[in-house]
């Protein structure tokens, strides 16, 4: 498992979170997980 740091803007503003995931997920997988994440926190 990896932890990484993703920038993620999401209605014009800018958050910063943590996804945790398999080291062979792709950039597309992971970034797609941490916008995930932010429209569930914030919707």
């Amino acid at each position: 498992m990896l932890q990484v740091t993703v920038l993620v803007n999401f209605e014009g503003k800018s958050y910063q979170t943590n996804v945790i995931t398999n080291r062979d997920a792709t950039k597309e997988e992971i970034l797609s997980l941490a916008h995930e994440q932010v429209k569930k926190q914030w919707t």
